[in-house]
């Protein structure tokens, strides 16, 4: 395995190796520190994974950390919830309170009346659970694992076993890539950074780009199908009839390595691209001709994004869009989509201190197993379960909840609910960096760490692990506490029999279940792990499913009571589901495409990076724009049946004229507190957490929803300065 050494002092600066997790994480770092201050972030030249590229959110990190709005002390709030008025306390106080509280209400409700959540691809995001489940409630959430990312972890371990990632790292590069509702070049999930993805695109491969918008990858793309928001699912299948009726496929490695290739031939036989046409929006001969690429250009692979786990029929749609690597012969071949060399152990989440009457409780896992259940990867609690749980006591009441890095009233759905559901706690508490809406409404407020104050691990790509990096405390700003100490420090406060051990004994733990015999301080030396990678682990170990093969027909869906074959089901509300809702609201709305400059609802108060992107912007046709009567820049309202929000209007011709897209994760720190502009421009206040969700995973409707629009005139005034 490759090694890197942990870089010399010189003239006074200390340089340490690290990764930059101002995103889901995967830039190697190398940072500078003088007298106990970072003085300067660089890209590390040797990671594999940015070869000393920095994108705009790694370059301002120095930004970050030493912003004068950093939360540097616990805070106690005084007053009403939501009133905007704290008083400053010590560490010991705080962390006594919270014990104090959460005991008592452990004590009296039972610990499943304490909730956490926290936020997409967050260092800390596994020890939020692994508290949880220590304290004995298994009601922990994420947006993402009913949203983002896990559908599509969960159904590929029941589909093929294990989590497929790019070969973005390996010797051979891709001779096509799919990009199916995901931009990223505009992002750097989980290790699959842009950089791999510019790198790959220097090879020249095939582009086909299925996307509602005319990113900049479908601008150079060979093939942009321009799907309608919410019908992903309906081109695949299509996709999948092309491949399986031209016989297409790699018919030795069907026969050989699937199980339930018959059952899938027969019943995509009705799915043609002239049936999927009207649905989709897309020509059937282009779904044709993008399908005979696909299939006919190896080594193909498939980059995805979390845009099609925004309806409630996301497993489905994943399951249908991964059979196409599958039954083209990409997968695990170098230049396609593999299987990772799990370098990092898994984390120990303490699922087993949960009895089998705590798993019960677990909200919404007796419907949506996939997520809370048997089919869940690590299982989690349905946020929209949960927020009732909150506000109205059912099923049972959640009096309690724990938030760390999630600026819940941005990133949840339906922000109305979630603001009235956080009314009703008794005891809330937030960890973050900065005072944020949400923070704003807890009881206890904590300084949590930037990611250079801290100690962790990271194994990108993520659930891969084919890198792993140390993650590294190099500096300390005022009492700013990591969150994993946060956790150490409240399970001994609490008298907990878990979750006490130090930091870096868990760290260890997980390096040694990896096998790749070195420590935490050792690796912090060396900087990162390359671990040397094996193509085509089926042919001697097979794939960990039931038939020992890629499941088409899924015998584990099957077991669980869900359709083993993927299938067609149009969004709850839609122009073809809904036509009534339609006449009112004739405009499908989609959300959520990644802006460059920031994450999700992260770093909106650094000034060189607002500077880029000051003003929530939403794309509108020239002649729907027209229509309706907005001009380019100005504000417009958009508006659901759930709420309506603000954004400045560019008018493009990248998108169509049928079709609204709004950016997501709006908020103004420079405006007034305790609500900071969060009720504005936030497109959760049109987004909608209510039924009916995905049967397996419990997701709501984030796209593909019915709006409208008009021109908002008393909002064209300048935007305070910052």
């Amino acid at each position: 395995m490759t090694m890197h050494q942990q870089l010399p002092e010189t003239a006074g600066t200390v340089r340490y190796k690290s990764v930059c997790r101002s995103c889901h994480g995967g830039c190697g770092v190398v940072l500078h520190v003088r007298d106990g201050r970072l003085t300067r972030v660089e890209g590390d030249p040797d990671s594999p994974l940015n070869h000393g590229r920095l994108c705009p959110l790694g370059t301002v990190t120095t930004d970050l950390v030493y912003h004068p709005d950093r939360l540097q002390h616990p805070l106690r709030r005084r007053g009403p919830r939501g009133a905007g008025t704290f008083e400053r306390i010590s560490w010991d106080d705080a962390l006594d309170e919270i014990a104090e509280r959460l005991n008592a209400i452990r004590k009296e409700s039972g610990p499943e009346a304490i909730a956490l959540g926290t936020g997409t691809g967050r260092h800390h995001i596994r020890w939020v659970s692994r508290f949880g489940h220590a304290l004995g409630t298994p009601n922990w959430a994420e947006p993402g694992f009913a949203q983002c990312f896990h559908p599509r972890v969960n159904t590929c371990i029941l589909t093929f076993g294990d989590f497929p990632v790019c070969d973005f790292t390996g010797e051979v590069p891709p001779a096509c890539v799919l990009y199916w509702g995901h931009n990223p070049v505009n992002s750097g999930p989980d290790g699959e950074t842009r950089f791999n993805v510019l790198e790959a695109l220097a090879h020249k491969p095939k582009i086909i780009v299925v996307d509602p918008r005319r990113t900049g990858l479908a601008e150079k793309a060979d093939l942009w199908l321009q799907v309608r928001p919410g019908a992903d699912d309906a081109l695949a299948l299509a996709m999948l009839h092309v491949v399986i009726g031209e016989n297409l496929y790699d018919a030795p490695f069907v026969q050989r390595w699937t199980h339930g290739f018959d059952a899938l031939a027969a019943h995509v036989r009705p799915y043609t691209p002239e049936w999927a046409e009207p649905i989709t929006w897309v020509a059937a001969d282009k779904i044709r001709a993008a399908a005979r690429l696909f299939a006919q250009t190896r080594p193909a692979m498939l980059e995805w994004g979390c845009a099609i786990e925004h309806t409630p029929k996301c497993v489905q749609t994943v399951r249908a869009v991964s059979m196409l690597p599958a039954l083209t012969g990409n997968i695990d071949v170098p230049g396609g989509w593999v299987f990772g060399m799990h370098g990092l152990g898994r984390f120990p989440s303490l699922i087993e201190k949960l009895t089998p009457e705590a798993n019960a409780k677990r909200l919404g896992a007796d419907r949506f197993r996939l997520l809370g259940g048997a089919g869940a990867d690590l299982p989690a609690a349905h946020i929209p379960t949960l927020l009732q749980a909150m506000r109205d006591g059912v099923p049972y009441p959640v009096k309690a909840f724990l938030v760390f890095g999630n600026n819940t009233l941005t990133t949840y759905a339906n922000s109305t609910m979630v603001r009235e559901a956080l009314l009703r706690l008794d005891f809330m508490v937030c960890a973050d960096l900065f005072m944020t809406p949400t923070a704003e409404y807890a009881d206890i407020v904590l300084p949590a760490a930037a990611w250079p104050e801290l100690d962790q691990l990271a194994g990108l790509p993520t659930v891969a692990a084919n890198v792993v990096l140390a993650q590294q405390k190099a500096v300390q700003v005022g009492e700013c506490m990591a969150d994993e100490e946060i956790f150490v420090a409240l399970a001994r406060r609490m008298g907990l029999d878990a979750c006490t051990e130090p930091v870096k004994q868990v760290l260890d733990s997980q390096l040694a279940a990896g096998g790749l015999g070195i420590t935490f301080d050792e690796l912090k030396q060396q900087g990162f792990l390359k671990v040397p990678f094996r193509y085509r682990k089926y042919e001697s170990d097979g794939f960990r499913t039931p038939t020992g093969k890629i499941e088409l027909y899924a015998t584990r869906f099957e077991a669980l009571g869900y359709a083993p074959l993927p299938c067609y089901a149009e969004p709850p509300e839609s122009p073809l589901s809904t036509p009534e809702v339609a006449e009112a609201f004739p405009l499908v709305l989609t959300t959520g495409a990644r802006i460059p400059f920031f994450f999700n609802s992260e770093h909106r108060q650094l000034r060189r990076l607002r500077k880029a992107h000051p003003d929530p912007i939403a794309e509108i046709h020239p002649d729907t724009a027209a229509r309706f009567g907005i001009a380019h820049g100005a504000w417009m309202w958009i508006e659901t049946r759930r709420g309506r929000m603000r954004q400045r209007a560019k008018i493009t011709t990248g998108i169509d004229p049928r079709v609204i897209h709004a950016q997501h994760g709006w908020w103004f720190p420079e405006r007034p507190g305790p609500d900071y502009g969060v009720f504005e421009s936030n497109a959760n206040l049109l987004t909608d957490n209510g039924p009916p969700y995905d049967p397996q995973m419990g997701t709501y409707q984030l796209r593909a929803l019915l709006c409208r629009v008009a021109p908002c005139e008393d909002a064209n005034a300048a935007r305070p300065p910052m």
